[in-house]
């Protein structure tokens, strides 16, 4: 216990001392994006910590959390939704019920050279009906104001709405790639997930209609109580109050914003530790760790061992993807090309494998502390390789330096894994 207070206040002087000595508005941005990133940490430490699933798919939980913020969010576009919105739909809806019809077929016809011609067939019939019904629909909404729209539209609604919709969505994910995937050997698994996701950001780069793809979409709302700024920076009652305090109206509306993000972020982080600690601890957790120490005895104890990585595999993704939700909530647009497995998947992992693989506690020490270090070396970087090289001549190689610099992230992240790894192979934060 006394490690635990002490390591978790040694970050917490780290981040204040950054705020002190640095600025608070990039101490507080790098808390709330550290406050996500161990939200994402819980749920990638639920899958391996709980149940030895080694996925590397977590960038797509996260997209697919974003794409939720996109759909219940973003601003309607009547106009593109009347165009062909329908047709997309319906496209949708007609291969969902394609592949459920094709693989209760599929599993219903005895095995040999008749079933596979017959769903070879079916299969190729059901994709020329998709598309017919699909690329006009497509083709209609994308042409309709491609500056500013050329797509479906949201909903309008509220950010928060959209958190547990990102969740569902994830899961949803993890369901089908679960089924797919889930009785593959750890290798395979790692590289399946690693593909499917893939997949699900390049659609989401491709497909106009969807989310504007790499055009970027901004949204006009924000998770209630959070106002914007420039909202705060006209109301008369919090110029009074910037007045009273002697500060400056555009640093204190930025700072007290960012301070609503970490309290929301802190309740919902809180609210998931509870829960994931009371599971962990459950029998329900105790049969898990069984089943991840060792299959094939837990299998003969009469436990379904697929059936319950299947359950793990969805628990986690649905928590990735509530993380990602609230990530896109907070910057308030969706750029796919964000979306890299550097930051969104081995950046999480690192910061499980530091915090400490099986310990909820360990995944969200790691998530604060790997993701202040992870976003402190890209500010901080060039302005110390500016110190260190301002003896040097102008020229090429004192620029290449400078901006090359932001990457030290990477080295930085190396040093500090492979020490974990040599010294504390079980993380800061141990599982008991």
């Amino acid at each position: 216990m006394n490690r635990n207070v002490y390591l978790f206040a040694a970050v917490a002087v780290i981040y204040l001392a950054t705020g002190m000595f640095y600025s608070w508005n990039l101490t507080l941005n790098i808390l709330n994006l550290g406050i996500l990133s161990a939200i994402m940490a819980l749920g990638v430490n639920i899958q391996w910590g709980y149940a030895g699933l080694f996925s590397t798919g977590v960038v797509g939980s996260v997209a697919l959390g974003g794409l939720a913020v996109v759909l219940i969010s973003g601003n309607p576009v009547p106009e593109g939704f009347a165009a062909g919105g329908t047709r997309i739909i319906s496209g949708l809806a007609f291969a969902i019920v394609a592949i459920a019809a094709i693989s209760l077929t599929y599993r219903r016809i005895p095995a040999g050279r008749a079933r596979t011609v017959g769903v070879v067939l079916a299969m190729i019939v059901a994709f020329v009906i998709y598309r017919v019904l699909l690329d006009p629909g497509v083709t209609a909404v994308e042409t309709n104001n491609p500056e500013q729209a050329g797509n479906i539209g949201g909903l309008g609604l509220n950010p928060l709405l959209a958190w547990p919709v990102g969740a569902a969505l994830a899961a949803a994910a993890a369901w089908v790639i679960g089924k797919i995937a889930l009785g593959l050997r750890e290798d395979y698994l790692a590289i399946a997930t690693l593909g499917i996701a893939e997949i699900v950001v390049a659609v989401m780069k491709n497909e106009d209609w969807l989310a504007r793809g790499v055009k970027n979409l901004g949204f006009d709302h924000r998770p209630w109580p959070v106002p914007y700024e420039v909202d705060l920076q006209v109301d008369p009652a919090f110029l009074s109050f910037v007045q009273t305090i002697g500060g400056d109206a555009i640093t204190t509306s930025t700072i007290l914003v960012k301070l609503l993000y970490a309290f929301m972020f802190t309740a919902v982080l809180m609210v998931l530790i509870l829960l994931s600690e009371r599971a962990l601890n459950s029998p329900w957790g105790r049969m898990m760790r069984a089943i991840r120490d060792n299959e094939v005895a837990a299998s003969a104890m009469g436990k379904h061992v697929t059936k319950r990585h299947l359950q793990i595999f969805i628990i986690g993704s649905a928590v990735v993807g509530l993380g990602g939700a609230m990530y896109t909530s907070m910057v308030a647009q969706i750029n796919p090309g964000e979306y890299i497995p550097l930051r969104f998947t081995f950046l999480i992992w690192v910061m499980v494998i530091v915090g400490g693989s099986g310990n909820n506690w360990g995944s969200v020490l790691g998530g604060l502390l790997i993701g202040w270090l992870y976003f402190i070396v890209e500010d901080v970087g060039p302005r110390l390789m500016a110190l260190l090289t301002s003896g040097m001549p102008e020229g090429d190689l004192r620029d290449h330096l400078v901006d090359s610099a932001q990457h030290l992230r990477l080295v930085t992240l190396g040093v500090i894994l492979l020490l974990v790894l040599r010294f504390a192979p079980k993380g800061l934060l141990p599982e008991k």
